[in-house]
């Protein structure tokens, strides 16, 4: 009886933390996954206010949390928004992959962490928050801009290419050889393209069998499904987040609206909870060491996504403008880097410290970089270009990044 009250005055206790914390974050306009990570800090082990009672209970509540993010995410896609963007830009999907995965798995390697944790460090550097980006653009006013598919396109291939990549690490995590990895990589493969298949032949059947005008039904069959799929997807080795992510590919429509509505309320909370677990997970004294590394990673691959944006932007026709507010827009790091760095923190202690800080670093610095790598790059490019450079005769003037024809979307 004891310990059942002292997990109701904790949780509570967590819970009206967080929605204060959220509350603070809205008013001042940044994501509060930054917020959240620091209250797991503070109340982990080594913190100012430790939990024990209901520690196993904020763990459970955590693998909702991923499941339920992923879920969301896969809603916002169809199987025809997947198929066309992987064939329109996959090859800025991989100039992403180079650009963003190699140096975390450098910095690993320098470490003397091992091939494993490279892999694991490379997912946390490569991989964008769509969440907090999707905040950003719509705080910005920037849903209509040009280079907003540019971004939506990039961070589509990301999701998706977590269906590949979770697999993947999880096998090496659970130390299956060549042999089991590969089958483990066949597997994961076969279920995305028959998830894709399917959804894009019978998506519309599988939507009307799920459909419901009553909520409560919508959403207790919708839950159940997803859990049920996340944890044949565990046992399979393909990843429960994954599972997730394609139940939500799968289903269109009214179904998806009204999931949606449903499901995003529980997803906050849940997603909410993971972060606070996450930081539970960390002993603040273990952050201060790799703080250094955390902040020069923070900057080269800051700089490697303004890269990727820019070039995603120019590959699609963009003006110049929209392509540095295309390479600032994805800078953020968030939700799947803490997912990887957790999945990973076994094998590798020095990794969920570092991601803390990698990820505070880059969720506070991101909306400053969707909002001010332009105007920085116009002013930077203004002052080299202002001593006059003669044009060769009949030649085209050369595009100027102040030009007013050039800062439309």
């Amino acid at each position: 009886m004891h310990d059942m009250t002292m997990l109701l005055i904790e949780l509570g206790a967590v819970i009206l933390a967080l929605g204060i914390l959220g509350r603070i974050a809205g008013r001042f306009g940044f994501s509060p996954i930054p917020l959240y990570l620091l209250a797991g800090l503070a109340f982990g082990h080594g913190g100012l206010l430790p939990l024990d009672a209901s520690e196993e209970f904020v763990a459970t509540g955590a693998e909702i949390g991923v499941i339920l993010l992923l879920l969301l995410l896969g809603l916002e896609y169809t199987a025809s928004d997947l198929v066309t963007t992987l064939k329109t830009q996959y090859l800025s999907g991989v100039v992403d992959f180079v650009l963003n995965a190699l140096p975390g798995a450098a910095v690993a390697l320098m470490l003397g962490w091992g091939p494993v944790a490279a892999v694991a460090l490379a997912g946390v550097t490569w991989i964008s928050s769509s969440g907090v980006i999707a905040k950003v653009v719509g705080d910005l006013g920037r849903l209509g801009n040009r280079e907003t598919p540019v971004i939506l396109g990039i961070l589509v291939l990301e999701d998706l290419s977590m269906a590949v990549y979770l697999p993947i690490l999880t096998a090496l995590l659970a130390g299956v050889g060549l042999a089991g990895g590969s089958i483990t990589l066949l597997i994961s493969l076969g279920t995305v393209s028959i998830v894709l298949f399917v959804a894009l032949r019978y998506g519309r059947l599988i939507s009307r069998a799920v459909s419901s005008d009553n909520p409560e039904m919508l959403l207790l069959v919708v839950l159940g499904l997803t859990l049920l799929v996340a944890g044949i997807a565990a046992k399979l080795q393909v990843s429960a987040a994954v599972g997730a992510f394609l139940v939500g590919i799968a289903l269109s429509g009214e179904v998806a609206h009204g999931a949606r509505n449903l499901l995003s309320p529980l997803r906050d909370l849940f997603a909410a909870v993971f972060f606070v677990f996450f930081g539970l997970s960390t002993d603040p004294r273990d952050i201060p060491p790799v703080l250094g590394v955390a902040l020069g990673l923070a900057v080269v691959t800051g700089l490697t996504k303004i890269l990727t944006g820019w070039y995603a932007a120019r590959r699609a026709g963009i003006k110049t403008a929209g392509r540095w507010r295309a390479g600032g827009t994805l800078v953020a790091r968030g939700e799947f880097s803490i997912v990887i760095a957790g999945l990973a923190v076994g094998v590798e202690p020095r990794l969920g410290p570092l991601a803390t800080a990698y990820v505070l670093i880059l969720v506070m610095l991101g909306p400053v970089a969707a909002r001010y790598t332009e105007p920085v790059a116009r002013k930077l490019t203004s002052r080299r270009k202002a001593a006059p450079v003669p044009a060769p005769a009949g030649g085209p003037a050369e595009e100027r990044l102040d030009d007013p024809a050039n800062t439309g979307s």
